[in-house]
């Protein structure tokens, strides 16, 4: 059986126009909960982009997913395979979306 590594996949999204307020919802009080129960990953959360340095960032909303599995593109596949079990809105504008996975290299560092 492979080794299973902790991956992040990072989601960038935006909403589709005049549809902010239906966005936010959906993805707080419904989205993330569907990932996590139909894609097996560990944890969700979503971070609204306030303040930048250097190169800007393409989109105002992030949402970071915890997950374990063999490599970053497993850990992808796992969110684009599970996609027809989870509700679609049309708030969410799905031509700007972009995903990431990273996979851990270090130990957790904590202050």
């Amino acid at each position: 059986m492979p080794e299973l590594k902790n991956h992040l996949v990072l989601v960038l999204t935006e909403p589709a126009e005049g549809r902010e307020a239906e966005f936010n919802d959906y993805y707080e009080n419904t989205h993330l909960d569907e990932v996590l129960n139909s894609a097996g990953y560990d944890t969700a959360q979503r971070f609204q982009l306030v303040d930048g340095v250097g190169e800007p960032c393409p989109l105002p909303y992030l949402a970071v997913y915890k997950a374990r599995a063999e490599n970053a593109e497993v850990a992808i596949a796992m969110l684009n395979d599970s996609r027809d079990r989870r509700q679609q809105s049309k708030s969410l504008n799905k031509k700007t979306g972009r995903i990431w996975g990273f996979e851990e290299i270090g130990p957790k560092h904590t202050g």
